[in-house]
């Protein structure tokens, strides 16, 4: 399989190898021996290769050589290659493949010396020994000098061994993807060996690019519509006691698929119903009985042949995630539930048959699925990619940001249940009272690009804090935390995360800290506040969380003093333009969320508060507003406009920087855009610079 920039170490297929050789330099250096040990999604197999030529001068071991490139090839595949200062092994496999008339593909490669050097530069050595030692592991017999040890496939396999055990530490260090490793070791390398790339290496590096972003090349209808464009409603409903020849005559007259099955003892027009309780029988279910039981399954009640419980999918999700339900339940209709679970409607494969997409549907259901965390960052690394190819396809950055925020959620959410499960096997038991974890800031509003981290929160029915259910929910927030930290969500460095006492409570907790901000009478007391309006449950209890939600904007209904006070703790955008309307850069890059992107978030969102505009989303927020009639309407679109145009900026920046293995931000080079978009954005950063004064008139203004 592929191994991308994005994918994560955690997650990677690679091949640590070590060669045996007659000397030190690689230029008189003939190959001896090989061994190579398989790493599978970020763990150390059973699986090796111990190749061996006999002692050689000149071209006695040439038919030999053939032998041993075809097995060595066959088994790196396209994993990326691990070694230990590997480009001697590299040098020595090269000079025996010339000599031979092979030809070498060079592969991606690491180097665990370079990375712990970049991890640890005060350690007293990087030898092998010297690395086991350092990382607990133990170290094979040492031999002289280091690349004639007849030990090569057991070496092979500590290679692997320090490269999984560093891991955590690049982690520590900001290092997560193959790319941002590959870019800490060539400084390294590249010193280390001649200097320079080859035109091989580099024309090896473009094409992996090119591979990457053809990854998917897809309709990017299902990543622009949501499931409430194409589901049929409302939900057509038959009671569980109902005959079998009932439902038939419904589906056969109303030229339907499929009917719902109203929970038991309730009528159909007793809904709505919670998807638990619901089932499904379609016309399939209907043709198999017959075929089975003959005209006799006519006269039998409906729920004898219903499919339960309902496949759903929310109604607020895209298209591609229904698509990857169907294909992995292998159903072919789909109940379609809203923010609270309840069925609102109907979702056939004949809704979707003209909207296939390719690869990319799978990424939803791989992060449901995940066994584990490695498995989670392995689905959860190709977002990039995805993202990349909706761009390429015109799909706009909003609507990607949307895609990404969706994700997002479903990784917190699948990171929950894996820590669920992980509190259960240390016999902590199950949560002691219903709850919901809820994404705040730009994952629930729908708007996060790539260079993300943890904004997360839990929500409990019942219990004091540092009482027995929030002791419970600390241990749980904890791992919550460090599975998505382990899978490529970095650690939230303000601290909004439900590991923290201020980001967990019951019900009635929160309730008393949303009192409590209200009455605050300084901008400093209210940090990080604000995001909290942006709350969007993704496990759990959804309605108890919506609730809160809403109490929430009506707790502050009318506080003008609160709006204005969150709106003075989230400051004021730093200047992007000088004075003749050039950038400010610092280091050749502008940073858009410090100046542009964050003050029309906050603006949105306090005005938001303000008039009690119930909306997650700034364009959402920003349209409530302008609908109240309260003034600024032309302002007010352009702040939608710019904001677009900054997401389009970053998005373009970041999925340069996923290749090039930089780390993600948002600051932009904006000498790398063309003219057209530069004067965009220059336009957006001066609509940014109005900003201040619409709020003040905003704010005190009457709806009309």
């Amino acid at each position: 399989m592929l191994q991308t920039s994005a994918t994560p170490l955690i997650a990677l297929d690679a091949v640590a190898i070590d060669c045996d050789a007659s000397d030190v330099d690689p230029r008189r250096a003939r190959l001896g021996r090989i061994g190579a040990a398989r790493i599978r999604a970020g763990r150390l197999t059973d699986d090796s290769l111990d190749d061996t030529l006999p002692a050689a001068t000149d071209d006695a071991a040439l038919p030999d050589m053939a032998g041993v490139a075809g097995r060595l090839d066959g088994f790196l595949g396209t994993a990326v290659v691990i070694g230990h200062e590997v480009g001697f092994d590299l040098a020595v496999l090269g000079r025996e493949y010339e000599r031979a008339g092979l030809a070498r593909q060079p592969p991606r490669v690491l180097d665990v010396r370079a990375l712990a050097e970049v991890v640890r530069p005060d350690l007293a050595g990087f030898s092998l020994d010297v690395l086991a030692g350092w990382l607990g592991l133990a170290a094979p017999p040492q031999a002289t000098p280091p690349h004639a040890s007849p030990a090569a496939p057991e070496r092979a396999r500590l290679i692997a061994a320090i490269f999984i055990a560093l891991v955590p530490h690049l982690r520590e260090t900001g290092i997560r993807t193959l790319a941002e490793a590959e870019q800490a070791c060539r400084g390294l390398l590249e010193a280390r060996e001649s200097g320079r790339r080859t035109v091989a290496e580099d024309d090896a590096a473009a094409s992996r690019v090119d591979a990457e972003r053809t990854f998917a090349q897809l309709d990017s209808y299902p990543y622009r519509h949501r499931v409430a464009e194409v589901m049929s409603q409302p939900p057509l409903f038959t009671a569980a006691d109902a005959p079998v020849a009932a439902a038939l005559k419904e589906i056969i007259d109303r030229r339907i698929s499929s009917l719902f099955v109203a929970p038991p003892g309730a009528a159909p027009e007793d809904g709505p119903f919670d998807a638990e309780g619901v089932g499904i029988v379609t016309e399939r279910d209907l043709a198999r009985a017959l075929a089975e039981h003959g005209v006799a399954v006519l006269a039998i009640s409906v729920s004898a042949i219903m499919s339960a419980p309902l496949a759903a999918v929310p109604a607020d999700a895209f298209v591609y995630r229904a698509i990857g339900r169907m294909d992995r339940l292998r159903v072919r209709h789909l109940g379609v539930v809203d923010e609270i679970g309840q069925v609102v409607g109907a979702l056939s494969a004949r809704d979707l048959l003209r909207m296939r997409a390719r690869d990319a549907v799978s990424l939803g259901d791989e992060i449901d699925e995940a066994p584990d965390v490695p498995a989670l960052a392995k689905a959860w690394a190709k977002i990039a990619s995805v993202a990349a190819s909706l761009l390429a396809e015109g799909v706009g950055a909003r609507d990607i940001a949307a895609v990404i925020s969706r994700e997002l959620g479903a990784l917190t959410r699948r990171a929950a249940v894996l820590a669920e499960q992980t509190l259960r096997a240390r016999g902590r038991g199950k949560p002691p009272c219903r709850y919901a974890v809820l994404v705040l800031g730009s994952a629930g509003r729908g708007e996060s690009l790539l260079a993300m981290d943890q904004d997360n929160a839990i929500l409990f029915a019942h219990g004091a804090p540092d009482g027995p259910e929030d002791r419970w929910f600390a241990e749980l927030g904890s791992e919550l935390a460090d599975i998505l930290h382990a899978a490529g969500v970095p650690l939230c460095k303000g601290g909004v995360m439900a590991k923290m006492p201020a980001w967990r409570g019951s019900l009635e907790t929160w309730r008393e800290r949303v009192r409590h901000w209200i009455t605050r009478s300084k901008p400093e007391d209210l940090l990080s506040v604000d995001i909290f309006f942006d709350l969007r449950c993704v496990h759990g209890d959804a309605r108890m969380a919506r609730d809160l939600w809403q109490e929430a904007f009506d707790a502050a209904r009318g506080q003008v003093g609160f709006a204005k006070l969150l709106a003075e703790a989230g400051g004021h955008a730093q200047p992007a333009l000088g004075l003749f309307g050039g950038f400010k850069t610092e280091s050749g890059r502008v940073d858009l969320k410090k100046t542009g992107l964050f003050a029309i978030v906050t603006a949105a969102r306090c005005l938001a508060i303000r008039h009690h505009v119930v909306e997650r989303s700034t364009p959402a927020r920003l349209a409530g507003v302008r609908a109240l009639g309260v003034g600024g309407e032309r302002d007010l679109d352009h702040l939608a406009e710019a904001q677009s145009v900054l997401l389009e900026a970053i998005l373009h920046q970041q999925i340069e920087d996923v290749h090039s293995g930089r780390r993600l931000g948002n600051a932009v080079d904006p000498g790398r855009l063309d003219a057209t978009m530069r004067e965009r954005l220059k336009e957006a950063l001066r609509v940014v610079g109005t900003i201040d004064e619409l709020v003040r008139t905003l704010m005190f203004a009457a709806a009309r």
